[in-house]
């Protein structure tokens, strides 16, 4: 019986005997494109001396932890002061305006300052989620709130938020690195602003008991995410008693820290072996308890990926620690196919697992940023297949009003010309709908008008609700 052609081998008509098949005849894929490997290409070269403030600066300095922070921008003055030389002078007075209707303060660090094309600064990825512009600011969708996840009414304790049954979101202090324009926290994250005044969840180990307390007197919680704010702004003592302390409750099954730092300050990975050594010490005495303990990190753009940033993941791969990435879907940061191609290819060259692309949250001031439902699900669909499954990150909707985490196609019921979707969350609030709105950028002209009618707006909400209701029925 001859083989088929799909093998690498063929039987001889006259000898019955087989023989591997010439390379040529051999059936398979044509010749990679030498583009398609371009994620194993990390910029490594001195990058940040194409910006004055930065120019003498040397390697051994600019990944100094220390250095980073201290030279990092906090006021509109000093960023201006730092890239006033490279950006053009229009685009700094957009800036200036910018911040004052920003709900997020600056704070940017050289790093991030420096991976910035300040050429092109308006299509930048990187410029797009750290320093607003006035220019392309829009206004708030009019079902927009503050905290659109209610994360604090899930809150039995200051800053503890118990939502899913058995995961708390413990929030142990309010600041970070750098501050994200798009921050879902943007309620608390930072200093105030002129449009937020923001809930106080500053370092405070008193607070800190509260949570302990709860988590222990709760024997459902196995699963305690750490974020806040920026595990990568813990200091290592509190690295150590706050992983101690959760790892010590007999419930507690899993830790995950919380960190935007790989993205924007690496080197601290690499700088910082106090820090360093408090993480590793949580981790190994998690191990020996049988109780993982991961970091979850946040990039959204390929750009954010530096041969520094290779080096500070082979020295937490070397010591065992898992990582994985959480990205926000933002509109010209990796809102393509290409790009977020790229970035899930490029976050598992450097053993970093991606895990979830969130919705956009509706947060305030960052309409601009937002993409519609359908965006995602059609991204979703593209991506997969491109790589192995288990680095194939989730694309999801963390659904307005407390609902969690829901994949993006799991909508109820979908009206892309209203952009009202609806999910359901039975395991997590049975009974109750929740509705994401997409951008009113993305919508016709007619549907912009409709939203800006309150009786109109109210009349769409509720048909959305009624034709999610009914399609449950149906099933």
């Amino acid at each position: 019986m001859a083989l088929s052609h799909d093998t690498d081998t063929q039987t001889s008509a006259d000898s019955g005997k087989l023989h591997a098949a010439p390379p040529e005849q051999r059936h398979s894929k044509p010749p990679v494109d030498p583009a398609s490997l371009k994620h194993r290409q990390l910029r490594e070269d001195d990058f940040w001396r194409a910006i004055p403030a930065f120019a003498d600066v040397d390697r051994e300095t600019f990944l100094d932890t220390k250095w980073q922070m201290k030279n990092s921008v906090y006021k509109e003055e000093s960023l201006i002061a730092t890239i006033g030389d490279v950006a053009p002078k229009a685009f700094v007075d957009d800036v200036l305006e910018g911040f004052r209707r920003a709900p997020m303060a600056v704070r940017v660090t050289p790093y991030i300052l420096s991976l910035i094309d300040w050429s092109d600064p308006y299509l930048d990825p990187l410029r797009l989620q750290f320093v607003p512009v006035a220019s392309r600011l829009m206004p708030d969708h009019p079902m927009l709130s503050l905290d659109s996840l209610h994360e604090q009414e899930d809150a039995p304790v200051s800053g503890l938020t118990h939502r899913y049954q058995d995961k708390a979101l413990f929030l142990p202090l309010n600041t970070c690195p750098v501050y994200c324009r798009f921050c879902t926290r943007s309620y608390a994250i930072g200093v105030d602003t002129d449009t937020v005044e923001k809930v106080n969840l500053k370092v405070n180990p008193k607070r800190w008991e509260e949570a302990f307390d709860y988590i222990a007197s709760r024997p459902e919680l196995e699963d305690i995410v750490i974020s806040g704010g920026d595990a990568f702004n813990l200091a290592a003592k509190h690295i150590t008693t706050i992983g101690e302390r959760l790892l010590d409750i007999p419930n507690v099954r899993r830790l995950r820290f919380a960190t935007k730092g790989l993205a924007v300050l690496p080197m601290k990975v690499l700088s910082d072996q106090k820090w360093l050594d408090a993480l590793i010490g949580v981790v190994e005495k998690g191990r020996r308890m049988h109780k993982p303990v991961v970091i979850h990190t946040h990039f959204n753009n390929p750009n954010e990926i530096t041969e520094i940033t290779r080096q500070a993941m082979n020295v937490l791969f070397e010591r065992g620690v898992t990582v994985r990435n959480q990205s926000v879907l933002q509109r010209d940061v990796n809102d393509s196919l290409d790009v977020m191609t790229l970035l899930v290819k490029r976050l598992g060259e450097i053993n970093i697992e991606p895990y979830y692309v969130y919705q956009h949250d509706m947060v305030a001031g960052v309409e601009d940023l937002r993409t519609s439902v359908q965006l995602n699900a059609d991204l979703e669909k593209r991506v997969r297949g491109i790589t192995a499954g288990f680095n194939t990150p989730l694309f999801i909707v963390d659904a307005p009003g407390g609902g969690g985490k829901r994949g993006v196609h799991s909508h109820e019921y979908y009206d892309r010309s209203t952009g009202v979707s609806v999910y359901s969350a039975p395991s997590v609030k049975a009974g109750k709908l929740f509705m994401y709105f997409d951008p009113l950028h993305s919508l016709s002209d007619s549907a912009r008008a409709d939203w800006a009618d309150p009786s109109k707006r109210d009349q769409m909400v509720m048909d959305a609700q009624s034709a999610a209701f009914a399609n449950m029925k149906g099933h």
